[in-house]
């Protein structure tokens, strides 16, 4: 730290005006809207030791005015508080963050001049892009490495935040033949450079941190990969090591066992195993191919979403694949969305574009009769394949693939018509979370950024105000779990992502909720009120079941490939013991067949022992087992998939059983 004793004097002088501030009380509001008064100056971390001792033990920083500090910094005017634990996504990012400069401790230990570009956190765990000078690390280091991580976290040195005046940043970087950090500093100015030390690393850093090491005590480095620096190909390749990270070790057991559950669960060898989707070079990158058994469960699906929104009164529409350049321009996706986007393609003079998203088309069904408010709320729905242009190193599976079969629809509607549709919406959502079993979800409420008004979103603040609050009050309405997200709203409104977790806790990005109070404008919308006037109608854009790549994929996760009964694409296997029962074996499975229950005959000269445990592995809901007993009987031995024998029924009793789980499901 030698080097940076000029930034210290700077230090001691911003010290010396904030001390004499410390004259002043402030007013810290905390979340259940109490308000306390404090000396300018105080910390979170002694608000939160008096609020109680234990809050202060589990604390690990805090959200001042809704920003991420350090519990150690000083507040000096008056704020909104919140103290964040470990369990607060605020509270996650800060600890990973941490241990990504302890894990750069631990490197610059074992790799003296080891530098370093950014270590953030991420969605589980932490990463740093590190350059080692050629050294190629093994999964030997990594155990290395963790080791030195434990023994540097049991030594709770604090996380120190300095304020450092550029020129002297610009001075140790240059010094120590740092590129990489003197790249980052061309964008920082006076005022907005920090440098964080703990033990003996030092590197600039605009936080927050816990407030020391100590707080670590259980670390798992998990993957080793190469980056290029900033995401180019053209400059230097990096080396990124992972890791995660949790305040105890418990934690960190429970969560390699999910790694590891999560693993046999993968939608993508679950997917090959299964026979439900696959790729091919020839096709293409992220167009995945339905095999007969996918093309069967997207059926289901359809037909649940198709029922389901009869029943609500939607109607349903076809649109095609592809539309000029201009029907993209007025809508705005363009220059917007461009770059998620297939290029154009020419034809008589004209651009074409292959359809990014179902809402433009059905505008214009919506402008191709003259409407009447007493023709509202018009709900509009189609499965519409759209093709959007995912970066191939963001492809992943069905989660991220470049086309997409969409449960899309478009609810025109009034302005006092707004609340209910809209919570309707949302009340689908539930429905269908008990249909598949899915307990835990949060609404994430994606909002604006003022600041971006007219470059990111459409410029019409008093719009955004005014829908933004409608929102709001009907997630607090409808009593469901929603948390407020700035600057990820649409570009014409703002959307409700919805946040779902899988059986083995797996979080997953599964829908979407949105307003529009921009496309009715572009495309000149209206309808006729009640006073003979034209009225611009509220658009609802909605996808309860998003699409049939993501859904499927979380879908395979979620039940580990045992889709329940009315949903299997397989849902009966008859297996004869021999080939003497194939004729009893045809007519048991044509009798199911002719009842609507998907059944297949196994007719492999095969043992019934290989036969149950192909079965098994196909994950097929039931097996019946039919021989010279069941043949004279009319009858059948059930075995159900993962649980065994189930006993001998009468074929027309066990059609009844499936008939009714299959209808019972929702």
């Amino acid at each position: 730290m030698a080097k940076l004793q000029h930034g210290l004097f700077y230090e001691e002088a911003r010290d010396y005006i904030c001390a004499r501030k410390k004259q002043f009380m402030i007013k810290i509001t905390l979340p259940d809207g109490s308000v306390r008064t404090y000396e300018a100056g105080v910390t979170a971390l002694q608000i939160a030791t008096d609020i109680s001792a234990g809050l202060a033990r589990v604390a690990v920083s805090a959200e001042v005015n809704g920003e991420v500090w350090d519990l150690t910094r000083p507040i000096y005017t008056d704020a909104t508080v919140k103290i964040l634990k470990f369990e607060d996504d605020g509270g996650k990012s800060t600890f990973w963050h941490s241990t990504a400069h302890l894990m750069a401790e631990a490197i610059e230990y074992y790799y003296p001049g080891a530098k370093f570009w950014v270590g953030p956190p991420v969605e589980n765990g932490f990463y740093y892009d590190v350059d080692l000078g050629g050294v190629k690390l093994t999964a030997e280091d990594l155990v290395k490495l963790e080791e030195k991580m434990k023994e540097l976290a049991a030594q709770d040195n604090p996380y120190i935040r300095t304020e450092m005046p550029k020129a002297e940043a610009v001075a140790y970087f240059t010094e120590k033949g740092d590129e990489y950090k003197l790249d980052l500093l061309q964008g920082l100015n006076d005022g907005e450079i920090t440098f964080y030390t703990q033990g003996k690393f030092t590197d600039l850093c605009r936080g927050p941190h816990i407030p020391s090491t100590g707080l670590i005590k259980a670390i798992k480095l998990t993957n080793i990969a190469g980056a290029y620096w900033k995401g180019d190909e053209r400059n230097k390749q990096l080396t990124r090591i992972y890791g995660i990270s949790f305040p105890k070790q418990q934690q960190l057991d429970e969560y390699l066992k999910m790694l590891e559950e999560a693993r046999q669960r993968d939608h993508r060898t679950l997917g090959r195993e299964l026979e439900i989707f696959t790729f091919d070079d020839d096709v293409g990158p992220g167009l995945p191919l339905w095999l007969p058994k996918g093309a069967a469960i997207i059926e289901k699906l359809e037909a649940l979403a198709k029922r389901t929104e009869k029943e609500q009164g939607y109607v349903r529409v076809k649109t095609p694949h592809i539309a000029r350049e201009s029907m993209y321009l007025r809508s705005g996706h363009l220059p917007y969305y461009a770059e998620s986007m297939f290029p154009p393609m020419e034809l008589d003079g004209n651009k074409y574009y292959l359809k990014a998203m179902n809402c433009p088309h059905h505008h214009k069904i919506f402008s191709a009769v003259q409407r009447s408010y007493r023709d509202l709320p018009l709900r509009l729905a189609e499965y519409g394949t759209c093709y959007r242009y995912e970066q191939s190193g963001e492809l992943f599976g069905l989660m991220r693939v470049r086309s997409l079969q969409m449960n899309d629809a478009h609810i025109y509607c009034t302005k006092s018509q707004f609340e209910e549709e809209f919570m309707k919406v949302n009340e689908l959502y539930v429905r269908y979370f008990k249909i598949f079993g899915i307990e835990k979800y949060v609404m994430r409420f994606s909002k604006h950024d003022p600041k971006k008004l007219g470059q990111k979103y459409i410029n019409n603040p008093e719009l955004w105000q005014e829908t933004e609050e409608m929102v709001r009050r009907v997630l607090i309405k409808s009593n469901l779990p929603f948390k407020e997200v700035a600057d990820e709203a649409a570009f014409y409104g703002p959307k409700i992502d919805i946040q779902i977790w899988s059986a083995i806790g797996r979080e997953f990005t599964i829908a979407t909720n949105q307003v529009d109070f921009a496309q009715a404008e572009r495309f000149d919308l209206y309808f006729t009120n009640e006073h003979n006037e034209k009225e611009r109608p509220i658009i609802i854009h909605r996808a309860p079941l998003s699409t049939h790549e993501r859904f499927i994929g979380f879908l395979l996760e979620h039940y580990a490939g045992k889709f329940p009964v009315w949903l299997a694409p397989e849902q009966v296997a008859v297996l004869p013991i021999s080939d003497k029962y194939l004729a009893y074996g045809r007519q048991v499975r044509d009798t199911l067949v002719k009842n609507g229950i998907d059944a297949t005959l196994d007719e492999r000269p095969e043992k019934i022992g290989r036969k149950i445990r192909d079965t098994e592995v196909r994950k097929v809901p039931y097996m019946l087992i039919v021989g010279e007993k069941e043949q004279e009987q009319g009858t059948v031995a059930v075995r159900r998939q993962g649980q065994g024998d189930q006993g001998v029924k009468p074929l027309n009793e066990f059609v009844e059983q499936v008939l009714y789980e299959i209808r019972e499901y929702k």
